[in-house]
C-alpha cells in the first residue's frame, strides 16, 4: 500500500513538474522619500512695438491734351485725302483718296496720342505709414512637473512619477514554475 501511495504521489508530482505554469500577484512597495520635480521652462510673451514713419510714393499726372478728343485723327484724314487726289487719275484717284485719308488718319492719330504722353509727369509725395514690428520677453520658470517616489523591495530601489505623493507603489511579481 505503501508502494502504490508512493508511487501515486511521485506520478503527481512528476505531473505538477511537467506542467509549466505561473502566476501574478500585487505587492505594494513602502515610499521612503518622495520629491517635487520641477523642468525650467522659458515663457515668450509677444509684443508689438509700431512707430510713424514718412515714406516716399511716386505718383504720375497726366495734363488734358486738345487734341485727345479725335482731332489729329481728323486733321490727318482729311490733309491725307486732299495729298492722295492730287495723286491719281480716274478711278486710280478715289483709290488714293481713300488710301491717303486712312493713312492720314492713323499719322494724324499716332501723333495726337504722341502729344499726350509728352505731358505727363511723375512726382514724389510723402506718406506716414504706420510700421510695426513683433519682439518677445523671454521670462524663465519652473514649472512643476511631478512626485519622483522612491521605495525599496528585496534591496531593489523602485522609482515611480506620479503627480501626487504617494505613500506606497504597487509592483506586480510574476512567478513563473
Amino acid at each position: 500500500m505503501k508502494k502504490i501511495i508512493l508511487g501515486f504521489v511521485s506520478v503527481s508530482l512528476a505531473a505538477l513538474m511537467a506542467q509549466a505554469g505561473s502566476f501574478t500577484t500585487t505587492q505594494y512597495v513602502k515610499v521612503v522619500k518622495s520629491k517635487a520635480k520641477y523642468e525650467n521652462v522659458i515663457r515668450r510673451t509677444p509684443y508689438e512695438e509700431c512707430w510713424d514713419e514718412r515714406v516716399p510714393v511716386q505718383r504720375n499726372r497726366y495734363r488734358r491734351n486738345h487734341h485727345r478728343d479725335g482731332f489729329g485723327t481728323l486733321i490727318g484724314g482729311v490733309a491725307g485725302g486732299i495729298i492722295g487726289n492730287q495723286v491719281g487719275r480716274g478711278r486710280g484717284r478715289t483709290i488714293a483718296t481713300i488710301g491717303g485719308a486712312l493713312i492720314g488718319s492713323l499719322v494724324g492719330n499716332n501723333l495726337s496720342q504722341r502729344d499726350y504722353n509728352d505731358n505727363s509727369y511723375s512726382y514724389t509725395t510723402y506718406e506716414t505709414r504706420r510700421r510695426c514690428t513683433t519682439h518677445y520677453n523671454e521670462r524663465r520658470e519652473k514649472k512643476f512637473v511631478g512626485y519622483k517616489n522612491v521605495g525599496f523591495f528585496k534591496g531593489h530601489k523602485i522609482v515611480r512619477f506620479s503627480q501626487k505623493k504617494l505613500n506606497y507603489i504597487p509592483i506586480t511579481i510574476t512567478v513563473s514554475y
